[in-house]
């Protein structure tokens, strides 16, 4: 008997052995819980270079967010954006870097900016971006990663207050409070900053326990729409600016539609167990014998459990016992829509649950949806 595992053209059969070697390994390697502080390298993001004189111009047409400060003048603090395509779908989440080369000393010939995107999808970013160009006075070329990488820091215990200079770049994360800083290391040093070393695995772990998502595993290219991805709630959008791709869809959802379904925190759990209370990582929650998140197939439908009915969400990407999942708010959260108070099918009691593989071999898991502090607040719902 085989399980299927993954999904598109990358999906394979296992067999029970294997599946079950493939559970102990996956349980023996989860991550320890991140520590309080860190400052992590970030090799699954990486930069590209949009220069001259046209530069402002070129991007504010294709970005969700503004370019331009209430002057009409470019942006000299670095942002959070989106790029979409014509149907309002989500194509890349970027963060936007203004530079100075005169300050920088980058290898361009003109001010411009730096643009993070998944580094697994930089080819495909840069050809796009290139197709997008036209006749505009701009340059794109690919950043090296020995000439700017991408790190991130953090410190629960303390007001951080990195500041940028000659040899680094600097945001702080507007995405969700508490996620830290993310600094553009200019060389190939470690950004100097008083914290220890953590990993890429930490600072993952701390984006999901906030629901923040990030690159194409996690916001599926040209399926995810802008604000069901939350990237409204996390200033990456601006409904004021003027025309840009997928505009028109965005702009009609956010006035007139209802957004019914959200990225949100979910938490996995044995069938045997009452459901959690509240949103933990706990790297030894499972056994040998048991799953973890990281094996369960990316847009897995989300059930409930003991029941039959409409998916109530999707399962996107996880790590030991958390992950994120595209959740129906009225079904799997006490959230109210606008409007919908009497269509609300929320229940307390309500479990839901994660199944696939062959019919004669399926596994499943239980799973529960959170609603983030942040996110309740934008929602304008109380908790």
């Amino acid at each position: 008997m085989r399980s299927l595992v993954g999904r598109g053209p990358s999906a394979r059969l296992l067999c029970r052995s294997c599946l079950q070697q493939q559970r102990q390994f996956a349980s023996s390697v989860a991550p320890p819980k991140p520590p309080s502080s860190g400052l992590a390298a970030l090799p699954s993001r990486q930069l590209l270079s949009v220069s001259g004189p046209e530069a402002t111009k070129f991007l504010q047409g294709i970005t969700t967010a503004n370019i331009t400060n209430e002057e009409g003048l470019p942006r000299t603090d670095a942002f959070y954006s989106g790029f979409l395509n014509a149907t309002g779908r989500v194509v890349h989440d970027l963060f936007i870097y203004p530079f100075h080369q005169s300050k920088q000393g980058l290898a361009d010939k003109e001010d411009g900016y730096l643009i993070e995107a998944d580094a697994s999808e930089m080819a495909r970013f840069a050809k796009l971006i290139k197709r997008y160009k036209l006749r505009a006075k701009v340059t794109v070329r690919n950043v090296a990663q020995d000439e700017a990488a991408v790190w991130q820091a953090w410190d629960d215990a303390s007001q951080l207050d990195i500041t940028p200079d000659q040899s680094r770049l600097v945001l702080k994360d507007p995405r969700a409070p508490g996620l830290g800083y993310r600094i553009i290391q200019l060389n190939q040093k470690s950004p100097e900053v008083d914290l220890d070393t953590s990993t890429q695995d930490a600072y993952t772990i701390r984006r999901y326990l906030q629901g923040v998502p990030e690159g194409q595993d996690e916001i599926l290219r040209e399926q995810a729409l802008p604000l069901e991805s939350n990237m409204e709630m996390m200033n990456g959008i601006d409904f004021h600016k003027g025309c840009y791709v997928g505009q028109e869809l965005t702009i009609r959802t956010k006035h007139r539609g209802v957004v019914r379904k959200r990225i949100l925190p979910c938490m996995i759990y044995s069938n045997d167990k009452a459901a959690p209370q509240s949103l933990m990582y706990d790297p030894e929650c499972t056994s040998p014998e048991s799953l973890t998140a990281d094996m369960i197939p990316a847009e897995t439908s989300i059930g409930r459990f003991g029941k039959k009915g409409r998916s109530a969400g999707k399962w996107l990407k996880g790590v030991g016992n958390i992950g994120l999942g595209l959740c129906r708010l009225e079904i799997m959260t006490d959230v109210v829509l606008p409007g919908e108070q009497a269509a609300a099918t929320y229940k307390p009691g309500n479990e839901f649950v994660l199944e696939w593989g062959e019919e004669d071999n399926k596994n499943d898991v239980k799973v529960k949806a959170f609603v983030p502090e942040w996110l309740r607040e934008g929602l304008g719902t109380p908790s």
